[in-house]
Formats: C-alpha cells, structure tokens, sequence
C-alpha cells in the first residue's frame, strides 16, 4: 500500500503499475513505461492477465461492468458504461467477458448479469446489478466516491 500522498494506478496499455501523487491523479498522469494516458475516458477492456491486476493494484475507484455475449441487457447497458465512463474521466471503468474469462470472473461471485462491481486497492465497496442509464451509472459512482 502506498502512502497517502500517492496512488497505484495500472496502465490500460501496458499493465505497469505506476504511483501517481494523489494531488495529481485529476491531472491527466501518464505511464512512466510507455508514456501512455493513464486515465483513458472509456472502458477498459480485461482478460484474464489483466483483470487481477487492474482489479487488485489500482488504489484509486475502480468500476468493472462483468457481462456476457449472449446477454442482452449486457449489450443494451454496454453503450450507457461507455457515456459514464467518458464523463467521470478520473475513475476507472473496465469490463469482464464472464462466459470468455469465466475462471477470472468466478471469485467475484457474480449472480445475475450485468452487474456492476466496484473495487478500490483490490476491495470491493460495493455492487449493483441490472442494467443502468448513464446518468444512474454516473450517480451511484459518484455516490461512492
């Protein structure tokens, strides 16, 4: 855990975990690696390297839309997740495949889909299932922060 002047941020383009002071993190912060935006405004799509680590390492509010293929409330939500995330740039948004990555999904013990899970420094704070507008996807975030 890092101290409380910096956070742990994973890049979405090369994996590193890179500390960000924490006055800086609403400052558009690039990877020290590959020099890449941080904070990307749209959803980051997992696998399964990549989901732990995102989901474990990342200190600052972490939003994991898990869904499927063959879900149609999934498909129905997936352009609302991307409308949220572009206007809550400084918090994380990433999806989960559950039916492709179902060994990567099954610790979060999802239930129905989609659901919504939100995670800061790898702990769950809470969840929300169903699909949502934007604006309620945007509320409850905000309301967690």
């Amino acid at each position: 855990m890092t101290t409380a002047q910096s956070r742990h941020l994973v890049c979405p383009h090369c994996s590193a975990t890179n500390r960000i002071p924490a006055n800086r993190i609403n400052q558009n912060p690039v990877c020290g690696k590959c020099q890449h935006a941080l904070l990307i405004g749209k959803p980051v799509i997992l696998n399964a390297q990549s989901a732990p680590k995102i989901i474990q390492k990342n200190e600052v509010l972490t939003i994991v839309d898990f869904w499927a293929s063959w879900c149609q409330p999934c498909h129905m939500m997936a352009p609302q997740f991307e409308q949220a995330a572009a206007q809550l740039p400084h918090i994380v948004f990433a999806k989960l495949q559950t039916d492709q990555f179902e060994q990567t999904a099954a610790p979060y013990g999802i239930r129905s889909l989609p659901t919504m899970v939100a995670f800061k420094g790898g702990k769950e704070i809470a969840r929300q299932s169903g699909a949502l507008p934007s604006n309620q996807i945007v509320q409850w975030v905000q309301s967690l922060s």
